[in-house]
């Protein structure tokens, strides 16, 4: 949203009123979420509850048959090297060797990032022109009517739509009837479908007529306009998806270009998206200053969007950038805004808003239509002179404008006489007229020739990205990369599990379809749950949401939806697992007061929550498994003895469900941890009756883990590690971790939710005690976790073969609710000569090199980081993998550091009218990786594109998409279940992805059709890595999957490509049998899957 100060009297009155009512409200929230540790603190142990403990109820361990697709249940031997064809890894090697014609990383090199005085255009420059350049070709202006509906942010998305959202669009349809030259664009599908829900089939069927008349335009047509820096892919195509299919079932429209006119910063990843749905057309408003003034003198703000790594053209997506301050109307008739203001017609004498430069409106009448359309001709003609065609945009409209019926006559009666008097005067060489953004980009397609097929050449190609967004001054938007960090995690944790719940749902959907009893499978009710959740996670995805740039109340709003969608599709999945490994079919039966399974190919760590140490558990074979059992704390030094945890590596099929059983057993061998505590004043030998435990003093001595792959050394001081030894190649890298302050400046403009304005560099964190540390040695993982004031720090060393032994885990408990003015970051210091570059990821979609520069303030080399950020030099790369989107920077050479919390006690002026100060206590996540690099060479270090190596890319798979375990109690009759479900034949190629398996909604009703789409991402790797053991037991094979030889039990009836989003299918889709993807590609199918007759449940 823009930044506004007209409403503060009222909503002041209105936030005293329901003071009492929210903080009933945020208590509620806090006890729900913040207590909730089993869900949001240590997600990793987080157990969906199949009840306490499962005592022996498998009659006859032996005679269970897994049937095909078991894996063994030993670990693949150290030997298993990762079977990697080399026609897969020249995608990487060739990527960025082409050049665009506009290089972001070029342009930051460039530009001075100077601050003059413009003149009228104050971030820009005087513009002039001759009368006379339009004689041969008149100026085409189309003035674009809209209305910015925020989905939450001052005030829920349910109050706005009471208050004004209801209002606008009510009144679109009786004003745009009035007169057939109106136009209207809307782009916000989660208020308009609540709007549609709500009117009469009379009103539907106008609404019908005014987009076939090209009246009314759905533009982008996603769930929202989401946030760009924090979204993470799949989110960003889920809240399409769900846009999309609502207006294809609803009103049977496609949408044809993008519209983001406030998301704080623009990614490539967006670009992408919009193109694989089908998009040839984009807009976007929110860049830096400078880069809008450094575009306007060279014409470049029409230009083609190129992914950085597209070796071709196939990419290229039209994108318009518009050249001024805001998207209101004072910033988009030209270059004055004094002027501009003056025909916002809302703003008329005697309204509720009025121009800051204090010169009103007036009213258009026929004394003075002459001199007010020369004015604003003079000012549309001085825009038109920062494009290359003659065909201008001007948008008509600002925050949830036209609610009143009394504002669609002000602005559209005084527009309209103003182009009746231009288009009269021959001599003006103008036609103006209200149009919407299709006509607006028809109409320049047209102008600019790009019919044909020489289209590149009027616009200039370019690739790279629009961070960090900076509006005026050293006013970087770089605080909301990590403002309420909270919910940042928790929209990770609802991804994950809608990503499961939607694959398990549409198995379970196919396997019930088959007999009569399993029809009462909820599948309707189970849809219901799904969808309400997409759109939950949807509604996140919104630039006020995610970014945690909304009101408190509004925050709390967002969150309850997020959590109770967590609790749905724990229901969701539970109900589908039953289904999916229950033994005689005939057995189901669903009775919803006892769910069977209260909410457990891969090798993962599990770890769950039981009550005595003395247990036994047995595989889906029935064999014995080594378990871990670890104390459950009270604090630091206290072991509660009412739960201990177990965990144990378990071996689960490509998306598939393992079946252990969980036994008391007095003559247990399971291995219990030991502990070393470093406190103050130690007792040595701490007395406990199931733990060794040792207390100790501090010490200059370093604290060693190791496991196969590395050994780590620790100060005895802080507990913080300082070294890691990687045993392949026998190298030590320093790998100091230290924690930091940054404060907020003492000038006027301080640091808020979206902006981050320090006080200069962080200063260390500084304890006068050293912290308690805690040291846990077992046969699973051993772990160092170091009790600060202000977090608690853990790093987990897991001791397994393969991809978990090969990262370190990292979490931080923040704490800094009694902090004033406060950020606290980690950071990673190391001695790899990184030489100020770094690389973050987009979306978690592709990688973005970085540049710190010294010519830019602190803020500016904060970026955004939604799963990864790297440094690296000719030998080693270190990765921080994140659980959540969070700001990164690389401030010196070999440094990483990542912001955790912020607590700030002011607004910073951007209109959200408050500080940051609800903050919770919050878990973050990471992983840890340290690379050897191989054959790497010094001109790829300069490259605008760089990618993750297979073992990072799964890595960072691992710690967002965790496995769920999931207990049931054996004595509740639990009818007998089949060991392990193992839907695929083998594990899907290393570098191709099942982003989704979603079920389609069937074309009448709220009912699941017997169609899914199945998303696929083939991820670009580098291979110049070390390929020793990495635990991946799969291959690559040049993008090409069989997908009928895929399924076990299924099989494949249809299998079509489609769009990103299913809004369109290629002209020749048919029936495939083989998947072709290319390196990078997101790819749509339709898929049908139907139970294998030959699949007998065994």
């Amino acid at each position: 949203p823009s930044f506004k100060n007209v409403e503060t009297c009222c909503s002041a009155f209105l936030y005293f009123g329901q003071l009492s009512i929210l903080q009933e409200k945020i208590d509620h929230l806090e006890r729900l979420l913040a207590e909730n540790n089993e869900i949001i603190s240590n997600i990793r142990d987080s157990v969906i509850n199949l009840s306490e403990s499962v005592k022996d109820g498998q009659k006859n361990p032996e005679a269970v048959n897994i049937g095909q697709g078991s894996v063994s249940e030993l670990f693949p031997s150290a030997s298993a090297l990762l079977a990697v064809d080399s026609e897969d890894c020249l995608f990487a090697s060739k990527s960025g060797s082409h050049t665009s014609d506009v290089q972001m990383l070029d342009v930051y090199d460039i530009l001075p990032f100077d601050n003059p005085d413009g003149g009228v255009w104050k971030q820009g420059f005087d513009i002039t022109y001759n009368e006379n350049e339009w004689d041969g070709e008149p100026l085409q202006v189309f003035v674009v009517p809209h209305s910015h509906n925020d989905p939450g942010w001052l005030k829920t998305f349910d109050d706005y739509f009471r208050d004004q959202t209801q209002h606008i669009l009510n009144n679109m349809v009786l004003k745009l009837q009035e007169d057939n030259r109106r136009k209207f664009i809307w782009s916000e599908v989660s208020y308009f479908s609540k709007w549609w829900d709500g009117i009469d089939s009379q009103k539907r069927d106008a609404v019908k007529r005014l987009i076939k008349d090209g009246q009314f335009e759905i533009v982008t047509g996603g769930w929202v306009m989401p946030d760009e820096a924090s979204s993470h892919y799949f989110a960003l195509i889920d809240q399409l998806i769900e846009g999309h299919q609502w207006l294809e079932k609803n009103l049977g429209v496609k949408p044809k270009s993008g519209w983001a006119v406030d998301p704080f910063g623009h990614s490539p990843t967006m670009a992408y998206l919009l193109k694989r749905t089908g998009f040839s057309k984009m807009l976007i408003q929110r860049v830096h200053y400078s880069i809008k003034k450094h575009f306007s003198t060279q014409k470049t703000l029409e230009f083609f969007w190129r992914q950085n790594w597209d070796l071709g053209s196939s990419t290229d997506i039209l994108c318009h950038m518009m050249p001024f301050y805001s998207y209101d109307v004072p910033h988009t008739c030209g270059p004055d805004p004094k002027i501009c203001c003056q025909f916002d017609f809302k703003r008329l004498p005697g309204g509720r808003i009025s121009c800051p430069w204090r010169v009103p409106p007036e009213a258009i009448h026929a004394g003075n239509v002459q001199h007010r359309a020369w004015m604003i001709l003079d000012q549309y003609r001085k825009k038109s002179k920062l494009f290359r065609t003659k065909v201008l945009l001007a948008p008509l409209g600002d925050d949830f404008r036209y609610t009143e019926s009394s504002e669609w006559d002000q602005q559209y009666q005084n527009y309209q006489k103003l182009f009746d008097y231009m288009n009269s005067r021959p001599e003006w060489h103008v036609k103006a007229q209200f149009g919407t953004l299709s006509d607006y980009f028809e109409a320049l397609l047209k102008e600019s020739n790009l019919g044909e097929e020489s289209s590149n050449s009027l616009f200039p190609v370019l690739s790279g990205d629009f961070f960090t967004y900076a509006d005026r001054d050293h006013h970087y938007w770089s605080g909301y990369f990590t403002s309420r960090p909270f919910y940042k995690r928790l929209d990770r944790v609802l991804e994950s599990y809608i990503r499961a719940a939607e694959i398990l749902y549409s198995l379970a959907l196919v396997q019930s379809s088959k007999s009569e009893k399993m029809s009462v499978f909820p599948s309707v009710d189970n849809y219901k749950l799904l969808t309400e959740a997409r759109r939950n996670l949807g509604l996140f995805q919104h630039h006020d949401a995610i970014t945690g740039t909304a009101k408190d109340w509004v925050v709390v709003d967002y969150g309850t939806r997020l959590f109770h969608s967590i609790m749905n599709l724990k229901k969701v999945i539970i109900d589908s697992v039953h289904i999916l490994i229950l033994r005689d079919k005939s057995d189901y039966n669903y009775d919803s007061a006892t769910p069977l399974l209260k909410m457990v190919k891969r090798f993962s760590v599990v770890s769950v929550n039981v009550n005595s140490p003395k247990v036994k558990l047995l595989s889906p074979l029935g064999k014995p498994v080594n378990v871990q059992i670890s104390a459950v704390w009270d604090g630091a030094t206290t072991v509660s003895h009412e739960a201990y945890q177990m965990s144990f590596v378990a071996h689960l099929p490509p998306l598939g469900i393992g079946v252990y059983q969980l036994l008391e057993d007095e003559s247990s061998e399971a291995v219990l941890a030991d502990y070393n505590i470093y406190v103050r004043n130690s007792r040595q030998e701490k007395s406990d009756r199931v733990f060794r435990i040792k207390e100790m003093q501090h010490s200059v001595d370093n604290i060693i883990l190791e496991n196969a792959y590395m050994k780590l050394w620790f100060s005895g001081m802080s507990g913080l590690l300082e070294k890691i030894n990687s045993k392949e190649e026998g190298k030590s890298n320093q790998m100091k971790v230290e924690f930091a302050w940054y404060g907020t400046t003492s000038n006027r403009d301080k640091s808020g939710a979206y902006l981050f304005l320090p006080d200069g560099d962080a200063k260390p964190y500084i304890f006068t005690d050293p912290p308690t540390i805690r040291v846990a040695h077992g046969t699973i993982f051993s772990e160092v976790v170091c009790f600060f004031h202000h977090v608690t720090h853990t790093m987990r060393l897991y001791k397994v073969q393969g991809l978990e032994g090969q990262s370190l885990e990292v979490s931080n408990i923040v704490d800094i609710r009694g902090e004033y003015n406060r950020e606290l970051a980690m950071r990673i210091s190391s001695d790899i000569n990184s030489q100020n570059r770094f690389y973050t990821d987009l979306n978690g979609y592709q990688i973005q090199p970085r540049q710190t520069m010294s010519k830019l303030p602190i803020q500016a080399n904060i970026y955004p980081m939604t799963t990864m950020a790297y440094i690296q030099d000719v030998g080693v790369r270190l990765t921080l993998h994140s659980a959540q989107s969070l700001g990164v920077a690389s401030l010196k050479n070999g440094q990483l550091e990542v912001i955790m919390d912020r607590r700030l006690m002011q607004d910073d002026n951007r209109g959200l009218g408050q500080g940051v100060q609800d903050n919770k206590i919050t878990a973050n996540v990471f992983r840890l990786l340290l690379e050897r690099r191989h054959g790497t060479d010094v001109n790829e270090e300069k490259a605008p594109v760089s990618f993750p190596s297979l073992l990072s890319h799964m890595t960072s798979l691992f710690l967002n998409h965790p496995l769920i375990p999931m207990t049931t109690n054996a004595d509740s009759g639990v009818p007998e279940l089949i060991s392990s479900f193992a839907p695929l034949v083998s594990s899907l190629p290393c570098d191709m992805h099942i982003v989704n398996l979603r079920t389609i909604q069937a074309k009448v009703d709220t009912k699941p059709s017997d169609e899914a789409a199945l998303i696929l991402h083939r991820k670009g790797f580098d291979c110049k890595f070390s390929n020793r053991d990495t635990g991946l037991l799969c291959s690559t094979t040049q993008g090409k999957i069989q997908v009928h030889k895929l399924f076990t039990k299924f099989r494949v009836e249809s299998l079509t490509p489609t769009s990103l989003s299913l809004m369109h299918s290629p002209p020749d889709a048919r029936n495939i049998s083989e998947i072709n993807m290319n390196s990078m590609e997101i790819n749509t199918f339709r898929i049908r899957l139907r139970l294998n007759p030959a699949f007998t449940l065994r």
